[in-house]
């Protein structure tokens, strides 16, 4: 043994010392291939990348790697292992791309040292996998989660009920992971068909004169149809339907497919053009139940043309509100997809109404998951659309009180309805009324009634004999209640994204962001003259705030302080910066005495001006017919073709590094379409054949104009991105010559005793969006830095 030592530290001082005659050529190597009588020094190492995401953020146990060699050196040279896990023959020279590109499969969940070897020469990649069920960045995940199961199951006493999966197994761990299914449809040659999905949920008969069929490879059906794709090729218009859970919700990618041929990511079948359609569900709740998607993939528009349809149910705004989970599943469906089917040009997203808040904060948390953007009845966010809920719930019980009576009193109704219009800023008075009654509730944490409408005004009541309901769609024992049960299940929005903002400090409760301290509801309208200085007073000193637990309370809203700079640093309130790196095609139609306000997209635009001095990476195209774009005026189609053009220059002119890089906002505009401008259809433009761009001529549309919020009634900006104003003191000659009586101001005083709100400055916690943050060490998150790299060893 000890001769062996002796002879192997000779061996070591041996080498050492004629390192420096293998620069001048006089020695080859000491061990080690011989590389043509080069030295492993001379060799750079191979590059190793990982294709379909960042090595630290992997899914699913597999990923897309590039292995780049050294100048001289074949795929024959190279040797690939993972933890000492021979995967060489997952890697050869791609014909399509002329790339060394492999899939590696088998990770396990932690960090796994993938090490490539060529030439004498090693490198070493670190990746980091994580459970397909997630999470990978947004923190711990809520509990319970109810699986769904292949047929909906009652709730039965304590026991939740379940929803219909689609699929035909159940979960088979706790993330509510069920084994992933492929189907075939073709779309028929019916004329008049139905696009609605030939597998319906609840189950039940399929529609009449369906687009799309089950489709059998033994019995061509004679309806078959054909399509050509924008890449000129004309295929049987067959698709591909997989189903499968990601990040515990249920996900449909949808794309032509041959099933006489076979598809790897390293060879995709030749129909796909490798562009995504990302379709994101609207409303907003936080059940904590698992649900199949609320979108269809049988967009004929996107399908027939070769694109993928994607969409995922944890991604539709009405089973998740959890915006940093959004973001993260979004990530790993196009990992998955990367990994499935091949690399992605361009995902572009779509969707209305809270699809729209999914695009807007996955693109502000996230920036690069999504490389363009159609919000249709946009909202910015839902962090600020949530003060302008509360602030309408707010004022809309007031109006129900004797105060508001008494100042009402000998007034005729069209002059009270006046009264309310400005000062909730509106069209009239019903705005608010729909934000009370489709969205009061939102916030509860616990059990409740449900509420109808009463009378033409919209207030509301409680429902006769109704049973209450919880926002987690749980059993009612189960459930959190202030009394009964403090330690049961909180449903409300916040709690359902507990690991983003943490527990406000000796509560059991998250942190929110609400707060109307200092809010001088109906400002501007009492500088205009349409209000008195007496109802001015008594509608501050009465319309109070809420709790914690959305009840009223007598006393203003106050915010908890930890919550405010996450909002903000995580993105999670749109950021104009993040938002002006993706072209936005802002499709906004009419909703003024509903709840889809046209304000909504020029406030997106205040912001993009606000923090970047320019919105020309965003239009919006304006019709007074109704909240969605009619067929006749193909305004969806229009967007889709435009966005698709703008995308595909984009990629041409600033192509990515990586699949997740950001662009800046010149590359964007830069590759702007011709097709890319603001217009209108004026109301009285039936047949959509004139394009307004004369934005004075839009806005002169009673249907086209923009009206406001409470907010912006109280002093606020349309940007309206300030949750919790700082203040200022009460001065009584900020009111426009307005005079109060010496009582009057003495109540004012009462009302606002730390002063009123200073517009001029930032919100409390207000500052620039660092995202993307992770969440995995806690609440409130950490920078994600750069990403790993491949070493040399």
């Amino acid at each position: 043994m000890l001769r062996f030592e002796f002879m192997q530290r000779a061996a070591i001082r041996f080498c050492v010392a004629i390192t420096a005659l293998a620069a001048t050529g006089l020695m080859s190597a000491c061990g080690g291939d011989n590389n043509n009588g080069a030295s492993p020094s001379a060799v750079p190492p191979p590059q190793i990348k990982t294709l379909s995401n960042r090595a630290d953020l992997v899914s699913g146990g597999d990923t897309l790697v590039e292995v780049v060699l050294p100048s001289g050196l074949t795929a024959t040279d190279l040797k690939v292992d993972v933890g000492g896990r021979d995967v060489s023959s997952a890697f050869a020279l791609r014909p399509a791309s002329g790339r060394i590109v492999g899939l590696i499969t088998g990770l396990a969940n932690g960090n796994n040292v993938v090490t490539a070897k060529a030439g004498g020469s090693s490198s070493t990649l670190t990746i980091t996998n994580h459970p397909i069920g997630g999470p990978v960045f947004s923190g711990a995940q809520i509990q319970p989660w109810v699986c769904a199961t292949p047929v909906a199951q009652a709730e039965n006493g304590n026991t939740p009920g379940s929803n219909a999966s689609g699929l035909t197994t159940m979960a088979t761990d706790a993330q509510c992971d069920i084994a992933t299914e492929f189907k075939l449809y073709y779309k028929t040659t019916a004329a008049n068909c139905v696009a609605s999905l030939p597998d319906p949920n609840p189950p039940s008969a399929p529609p009449a004169n369906p687009c799309f069929k089950p489709y059998d490879p033994k019995a061509a059906p004679t309806d078959l149809a054909m399509t050509t794709t924008d890449k000129g090729l004309t295929v049987p218009y067959v698709v591909r339907v997989e189903r499968g859970v990601i990040n515990r919700g249920i996900f449909d990618i949808a794309v032509l497919f041959d099933p006489t041929q076979n598809w790897q990511p390293t060879a995709p079948q030749v129909q796909w053009n490798g562009k995504v359609v990302y379709t994101f569900g609207a409303s907003t709740g936080q059940p904590r139940r698992q649900f199949r998607s609320e979108q269809t993939w049988t967009d004929d528009s996107a399908l027939s043309r070769g694109f993928m349809v994607v969409d995922n149910s944890v991604t539709d705004s009405l089973y998740n509100s959890n915006r940093v989970m959004v973001a993260e599943t979004l990530m790993m469906m196009k990992e998955h997809i990367v990994d499935s089917y091949g690399e992605v040009k361009f995902v572009m997203g779509n969707g209305c109404s809270g699809g729209s808040i999914q695009q807007n904060t996955a693109a502000s948390i996230y920036p690069g998951l999504l490389d363009g953007i159609q919000p249709t009845c946009d909202y910015p966010d839902s962090q600020t659309t949530g003060m302008e809920v509360t602030d309408c719930v707010l004022l809309v019980n007031f109006y129900t009180t004797p105060d508001w009576a008494a100042l009402m009193a000998g007034k005729s109704a069209a002059q009270i309805v006046a009264k309310k219009t400005v000062i909730n800023g509106h069209l009239d008075q019903l705005g608010c009324h729909s934000w009370n009654n489709f969205f009061g509730n939102n916030g509860r944490p616990g059990n409740y009634i449900p509420r109808v409408v009463l009378n033409a005004a919209g207030d509301m009541a409680p429902q006769p004999g109704a049973l209450p309901r919880n926002n987690c769609q749980l059993p009612a024992a189960l459930v959190y209640d202030a009394l009964t049960n403090p330690a049961g299940v909180r449903c409300g929005d916040a709690d359902a994204s507990i690991a983003i903002w943490g527990k406000a400090a000796g509560t059991n409760r998250a942190a929110t962001t609400f707060d109307n301290a200092g809010i001088q509801y109906g400002y501007r309208a009492l500088v205009a003259g349409s209000i008195t200085p007496e109802e001015f007073v008594t509608l501050n000193e009465k319309i109070g705030g809420v709790d914690t637990d959305s009840n009223l309370t007598a006393s203003r809203a106050v915010a908890d302080p930890e919550a405010l700079p996450i909002a903000y640093r995580s993105g999670i309130v749109m950021s104009g910066r993040q938002l002006a790196k993706l072209p936005i095609i802002d499709l906004r139609g009419y909703d003024e005495q509903g709840i889809h306000y046209i304000w909504r997209s020029f406030s997106e635009r205040d912001r993009l001006d606000q923090e970047t001095g320019s919105h020309a990476n965003q239009v919006i195209w304006r019709y007074g017919t109704g909240l969605l774009a009619p067929a006749a005026s193909g305004l969806t189609l229009m967007s889709f073709l435009t966005m698709d053009q703008w995308l595909t220059s984009l990629v041409a002119s600033a192509p990515k590094a990586t699949l997740n890089d950001e662009r800046t906002q010149a590359q964007v505009v830069a590759a702007k379409p011709g097709a890319a401008f603001d217009f209108c259809y004026l109301s009285s433009d039936t047949t959509f054949s004139n394009k307004v761009t004369d934005q004075a001529v839009c806005d002169a549309d009673a249907r086209l104009v923009s009206h406001s919020s409470p907010r912006q009634v109280a002093g606020g900006a349309r940007t309206e991105n300030i949750l919790k104003c700082q203040l200022k003191p009460l001065v009584s000659t900020d009111y426009g010559g307005i005079a109060f009586s010496l009582l009057q101001f003495s109540r004012l005083q009462a009302v606002f005793p730390a002063g009123v709100c200073d517009w001029t400055k930032p919100g409390v916690g207000q500052q620039t969006a660092i995202s993307p943050l992770t969440f995995e060490a806690g609440p409130g998150g950490q920078p994600l830095g750069a990403a790993p790299g491949s070493k040399p060893m």
